[in-house]
């Protein structure tokens, strides 16, 4: 598939471009711990709150637009330190750009508690993609998977500054978004327990028909929420890992290798261990997202990373490559971040409306094209579809992401 050359912020076929390179950094790699005890709040939920544009400390660094300062961060083979690595406590935007390391795709955002608060991977050689944040005072981290050096320190100094009144036009509708937001993730969670409990229950009853039926039920619930899933760490690779995310193949676990074993070898045996750890993970995951409160920006944060799934592994049939049900993950993945980005619109209708027609137009034009594929309740065989088929949902994708990438920067700025 012949496609176009990279437009900055827009998720690209990595594996594409750069054959020789796995496009996702190996999942196993991520170790930053787990959080099970207290709230994960990355702002207050109540106010959405927001920080003066103009900080006791200085103003937005050079580059970065009204309202926001600017942090790049250059991946390197060496590590990739923040520039600057300290700025005031309010928005944020980090600009990630890989000029030439073939070994470190991915850079990451950890808060002081351990959680993941933004990302931005299968960044390859030429590629650069962008995320903003409203960021209160602390030591943060840098983590680049791969590295010589993993991670970098970076400071955000003074407090915040006070919030206006969540009563008011657009930070009123932001808490909502965020207050939504919040029911979905837990939604989703307890849908994906049930769901996966039924699908295990038929791989633990010997039922290969049955678990096979069960199993893309199951994985479009993770799959509309898997960046909530990756900030919590070793939980994703859990739950999500392929055979080439994991070093060691007896520690593999999660839906694929029950994938592998129901679709290749067309059996259940032995497979008990593996769907009990399953159950226990999701129901994990279902537990820490009760905890979990969150800012306008990790919606649109959220929204991108599920294209960037789309364009780093889905597209490439590499997800679901026993099964082939590529085009549900897919689906999944576009309807979670069309339900992300529902939940913002209110507010950008005020702040911005062209970004909402436009989004919403190429969201339509995703959802047409996968809507062709339907085979009742799930979709074709992704092994099915023609180069020029496969090549027409990339590009599709890549349009809806790139006005969707510059919903966050908007959201952290707006009043």
């Amino acid at each position: 598939m012949n496609r176009p050359e990279p437009r900055g912020d827009s998720p690209r076929l990595a594996q594409e471009r750069h054959p020789a390179v796995n496009a996702r950094a190996p999942r196993s790699l991520r170790r930053w711990p787990i959080l099970l005890a207290a709230p994960l709040a990355l702002a207050a939920l109540a106010g959405c709150q927001k920080v003066a544009t103009t900080q006791e400390e200085g103003a937005a660094s050079p580059g970065a637009s009204s309202g926001s300062q600017a942090v790049a961060i250059a991946i390197a083979d060496e590590g990739c330190r923040p520039e600057p690595a300290s700025v005031p406590a309010g928005p944020v935007k980090f600009d990630v750009r890989n000029t030439d390391s073939q070994t470190v795709t991915e850079a990451e955002l950890v808060s002081p508690e351990g959680r993941i608060l933004g990302e931005r991977e299968n960044l390859t050689p030429g590629l650069s993609g962008t995320f903003s944040l409203d960021l209160k005072a602390g030591t943060y981290s840098v983590y680049c998977p791969g590295a010589q050096q993993e991670t970098s320190t970076f400071k955000v100094t003074g407090g915040t500054a006070a919030a206006p009144s969540p009563t008011s036009g657009v930070t009123k509708q932001l808490a909502n978004g965020v207050a939504g937001y919040r029911d979905y993730v837990q939604h989703e969670t307890a849908q994906l327990v049930t769901a996966t409990k039924a699908f295990t229950d038929a791989v633990r009853a010997g039922d290969v028909a049955q678990a096979k039926e069960l199993y893309g039920p199951a994985r479009t619930h993770y799959e509309r929420i898997e960046p909530v899933a990756e900030s919590f760490g070793d939980l994703d690779p859990a739950i999500d890992a392929r055979i080439n995310d994991v070093a060691n193949p007896s520690e593999w676990t999660g839906f694929h290798p029950l994938e592998r074993a129901l679709w290749e070898k067309n059996s259940t045996a032995g497979l008990k261990p593996l769907a009990d750890k399953l159950d226990a993970d999701v129901t994990k995951l279902d537990g820490l997202v009760q905890d979990v409160s969150y800012q306008p920006a990790d919606l649109a944060n959220g929204a991108t990373s599920l294209l960037t799934e789309v364009s780093g592994s889905k597209i490439s049939g590499e997800e679901e490559r026993y099964s082939h049900l590529d085009l549900l993950d897919i689906w999944a993945n576009v309807d979670g971040a069309k339900r992300a980005f529902d939940l913002l619109s209110p507010a950008l209708q005020r702040t911005d409306k062209d970004v909402v027609t436009t989004v919403n137009a190429r969201f339509t034009a995703v959802n047409q094209t996968l809507a062709k594929h339907r085979d009742g309740r799930s979709f074709q065989s992704y092994s099915a579809l023609s180069k020029d088929e496969v090549k027409l949902i990339a590009n599709q994708v890549d349009a809806l992401a790139e006005p969707l990438s510059t919903v966050a920067e908007k959201v952290v700025s707006a009043k």
